[in-house]
C-alpha cells in the first residue's frame, strides 16, 4: 500500500466514526441513533481492512470484516425491531421520553 492510498483511508475511517459519533450525540430519535451507530461500525470495518493490508494479511482483515458485518446486521435488524415494537407501545421513538418510562 502506497502511502497516499493509506492517509486517505485514515481520513476516510476517522471521518465515518466522527459522523456516526456525531449522530450518536446529536439525534434524539431511536432509528436514527442506529442508523448512526451502523456508520460507525462501518468506519471500524474499513479500519480492519486497512490494517489488515498494512500489515500484509488482507484475506485476515477482510474475513473479520466479513464476520463483523454479518454480526452487525443481527444486531441492527434486532434493533430495528425493538424501536417498531416501542413506536407501537409508547407512541413515539424520543429516547428523552423512553428515558422516563417506569412499570
Amino acid at each position: 500500500m502506497s502511502a497516499s492510498a493509506l492517509h486517505i483511508l485514515v481520513l476516510g475511517t476517522l471521518a465515518l466514526i466522527g459522523v456516526g459519533l456525531y449522530g450518536l450525540l446529536a439525534v434524539r430519535n431511536l432509528i436514527k441513533v442506529i442508523v448512526a451507530l451502523q456508520i460507525m461500525v462501518k468506519g471500524a470495518l474499513l479500519a480492519l481492512v486497512m490494517a489488515g493490508a498494512a500489515a500484509g494479511q488482507p484475506n485476515l482483515g477482510q474475513s473479520l470484516a466479513a464476520t463483523v458485518i454479518v454480526a452487525d446486521t443481527v444486531v441492527a435488524v434486532v434493533g430495528l425491531a425493538l424501536a417498531v415494537q416501542v413506536r407501537r407501545h409508547v407512541g413515539t421513538l424520543d429516547v428523552r421520553a423512553l428515558s422516563s418510562l417506569k412499570k
